[in-house]
């Protein structure tokens, strides 16, 4: 029977595959520790060594469900659809059950079932999360088409980022404290996208190229040395470990930024909206620009803004009651966001040129196991970042039980020690992409 041609249909349906993981995993990333540090009652060093423990037990997962991913094949029609299916799922579940309302419960309680759930939460995205990504170099094998793959799976991940950014609107009262008892409402409306999200994907997407089960013994030191060998799939994994920490863990940050310094907390949805129209209008050219100077061209044009960026805003006067302030905040956040967007919008085309790579180099196809040692690399990041930013935070001299009532010099500190987070992130990231991520996509477009 032949395959329907690709199109529209596919990047659509992709795109809400990321969409429903987004609706979850931002939920997570963006409020998870605000959540559990000012309303549950935890303090920010459990919250910091909870991460570390949940980190350490995807290390004993991850490689597994990947290679459950590459060898059992649950359905003849599909390698990865039904295992989307069964992540969706308990995704959805763990979601949920990590806002249950806890806060009158013993201290310990808190602590254990704050790691239990987290746990639990970790072990759904991989189920989810692998697959839809091994997903992307089944559907086709043209380089132009899975970079437009990758450019609508950042589309996805953005729509889901649209309804979470007017969430600072019903999350915090006038006196900027957050209104944790809202939140298991939050969860459950959040899964229901999510699931439509899971759905459609099943629905829309035509897996074109047929990827059999590999049906071998797993070895986990040999992924690891494949891994490990892939110097461009190493280059992307570094600079995603470093973007998740120095961007995407900062969410909560610059959240508290508003909330104590600007003493705002409700700006934050009209700020992030803002400063993300110059992404959108950005995207629709992305493909363009990426078949003229290249994925790696592009990311290390977007990075060297945010160097600069985050060079000139550290020493920016930034005072709290000044007019100006916020407008230039809002400026260097656009700045910001371009060179984090661009990578990630490209990352997903870039880890499916790295499975090539690996395949030209061994004469096997591990997409499951990569995507899991990917992903286990990219949630230790999650992990880190959360636990750098709760010990930060303290360093900052930040108290919990004070909330947005902190002292004016805690919140100059949070807002310096976000702008030097942001800094560094774009810094590295300049420096791996130009100097290690060495695959030739003129060849790759050859072949």
């Amino acid at each position: 029977m032949e395959k329907r041609k690709f199109g529209i249909r596919d990047l659509f349906g992709y795109a809400m595959g990321d969409f429903g993981c987004n609706m979850c995993f931002a939920l997570i990333t963006n409020y998870m520790m605000l959540y559990y540090t000012q309303y549950i009652g935890l303090k920010m060093t459990d919250w910091a060594w909870i991460i570390i423990v949940g980190k350490v037990w995807d290390a004993i997962n991850d490689p597994i469900i990947g290679s459950m991913v590459d060898n059992v094949r649950i359905s003849k029609k599909s390698k990865f659809m039904p295992w989307i299916t069964i992540g969706g799922f308990a995704l959805i579940f763990t979601t949920t059950v990590a806002f249950l309302p806890i806060q009158n419960a013993s201290y310990t309680f808190k602590v254990v079932f704050c790691l239990v759930a987290y746990c639990l939460w970790s072990v759904a995205y991989t189920l989810a999360n692998v697959p839809y990504g091994a997903l992307h170099s089944s559907i086709t094998d043209v380089p132009k088409e899975r970079t437009n793959l990758s450019t609508f799976r950042s589309i996805g991940a953005g729509l889901a980022q649209g309804p979470l950014m007017l969430l600072p609107l019903f999350v915090y009262n006038k006196k900027n404290e957050l209104l944790g008892e809202r939140f298991i409402y939050i969860a459950l409306i959040c899964t229901v996208l999510g699931f439509i999200g899971f759905t459609l994907v099943r629905v829309l997407v035509t897996e074109r190229i047929h990827i059999e089960a590999e049906k071998k013994k797993f070895n986990y030191i040999n992924t690891i040395k494949g891994f490990f060998k892939n110097k461009p799939l190493l280059a992307a994994t570094v600079v995603t470990f470093v973007q998740v920490i120095c961007f995407m863990s900062m969410v909560s940050v610059n959240a508290i930024v508003f909330q104590t310094y600007f003493k705002n907390a409700q700006l934050v949805t009209v700020v992030n909206f803002i400063a993300y129209i110059p992404l959108v209008v950005l995207l629709p050219f992305i493909g363009k620009i990426t078949q003229k100077i290249g994925k790696k061209g592009i990311t290390v044009i977007a990075a060297a803004i945010g160097s600069v960026t985050g060079l000139v805003s550290i020493f920016l006067p930034l005072k709290p009651d000044a007019a100006s302030s916020v407008p230039i905040w809002i400026v260097c956040l656009m700045l910001f966001y371009i060179s984090n967007a661009v990578f990630n919008i490209l990352v997903w085309a870039m880890v499916v040129d790295c499975i090539d790579y690996q395949y030209e180099q061994t004469g096997s196809r591990d997409e499951g196991s990569i995507y899991a040692l990917y992903s286990f690399f990219r949630k230790l990041a999650q992990g880190v970042g959360s636990a750098l930013s709760a010990l930060a935070l303290s360093a900052c001299g930040y108290v919990e039980e004070l909330g947005a009532n902190q002292t004016a010099q805690t919140a100059l500190n949070i807002k310096n020690m976000y702008l030097y987070f942001m800094f560094g992130g774009a810094v590295i990231t300049y420096l791996v992409m130009k100097f290690m991520y060495n695959i030739n996509e003129k060849e790759i477009e050859k072949n």
